[in-house]
């Protein structure tokens, strides 16, 4: 068959559908793969509301997904070390020219059956992933390692809090646990989020709306405040709440988008203290191999990371759950 099966964003009239398009053939540098699985993101809800636009994309029209996982297919001229049927999860994105081009977004993703990758921006998939788990790796768990290993430099034993639990701050709170930060705390206004971190390894989950938060996580952290403070949810209220109970040299961390401004009640405080804020976004090119070699040799697990898998041909079904939070997902995955 020459055609495929694809969930395409026409981006002037933020519509989504699944139609029949070209199977795409491989280029110089490129492989085709054959996708077993993609995961649905909130980025991904944002451009089809209109919350987020694509820079670079040529054209009008996009094939969604930037979390995707698969087979290697076919391999365009120049690729060597790579054949068929060898299991891959490919990066989120590439750099062109020293500009990061995001996949799903700024050109061709994996909501489909095939997907065009750079050979570059493929990664060996152990066999002790499942596809459904591999496909995920890429941002819903890259980004939030790359802000905790990288942007926020946690250390071990830390203290630490994460603000949002839901996809990206629930791999936060795991990720955490992992490095050995200590206590974990977890805040969100939701009571399943709040449980889901508990499960996910969090020492404490605080309600958001509480009065007496910031006593009652200063009374568990021993009154010194935190070390860092993850913002996942991308809201200014959640970061000036999150402000108020950093400790000195504390690095408030934003991964979480947002347009609003953040405000800083007490800049003298804030430079006595010498705290921090620092911005994030996604992940560096080293992230995803280093968790596919952590997950395949048994140091982190997924399996809890994935709520449900669709057919392709219900992504629009996939992409309401995500935007409404029916069922409380963490991760949404669709499979061609």
């Amino acid at each position: 068959m020459d055609t495929m099966r694809a969930a395409r964003l026409h981006v002037p009239s933020r519509t989504l559908s699944v139609e029949d398009v070209p199977k795409p053939v491989p280029g110089p540098g490129q492989v085709r793969v054959k996708v077993e699985a993609a995961g649905v993101c909130l980025s991904d809800v944002h451009l089809i509301d209109g919350t987020l636009s694509p820079l670079y994309l040529e054209g009008e029209t996009v094939t969604l997904g930037h979390e995707v996982a698969g087979t290697v297919d076919a391999a365009g001229e120049g690729v060597a070390g790579w054949e068929p049927g060898e299991r891959v999860v490919l990066q989120a994105g590439e750099s062109r020219n020293g500009t990061t081009y995001t996949r799903g977004v700024d050109y061709d993703g994996g909501w489909a059956e095939y997907a065009l990758a750079t050979a570059t921006t493929l990664v060996r998939l152990p066999d002790a992933i499942p596809f459904n788990q591999a496909a995920i790796i890429p941002d819903a768990v890259s980004t939030p390692w790359a802000a905790i290993t990288g942007t926020g430099d946690v250390r071990p034993g830390e203290a630490v809090g994460v603000w949002g639990v839901g996809g990206l701050g629930a791999h936060g709170v795991q990720l955490l646990r992992a490095i050995g930060a200590y206590p974990v705390v977890a805040v969100d206004p939701a009571p399943a989020a709040r449980e889901r971190a508990l499960a996910f390894g969090a020492d404490a989950a605080f309600d958001a709306a509480d009065p007496e938060l910031r006593a009652r996580l200063l009374a568990l952290i021993g009154g010194t405040g935190l070390a860092a403070a993850f913002d996942f949810a991308g809201v200014p209220a959640v970061r000036e709440q999150a402000l108020t109970v950093l400790g000195p040299k504390g690095r408030l961390v934003l991964v979480g988008l947002t347009a609003h401004p953040l405000t800083v009640a007490d800049g003298t405080l804030f430079s006595y203290l010498q705290q921090q804020i620092r911005g994030h976004y996604g992940s560096d090119e080293h992230h995803v191999p280093q968790l596919v070699a952590l997950a395949g040799g048994g140091r982190l697990d997924f399996s809890r990371s994935v709520s449900g898998v669709l057919p392709l041909e219900q992504a629009a079904e996939a992409v309401r759950r995500t935007e409404t939070k029916e069922g409380d997902p963490v991760r949404l995955v669709l499979r061609p």
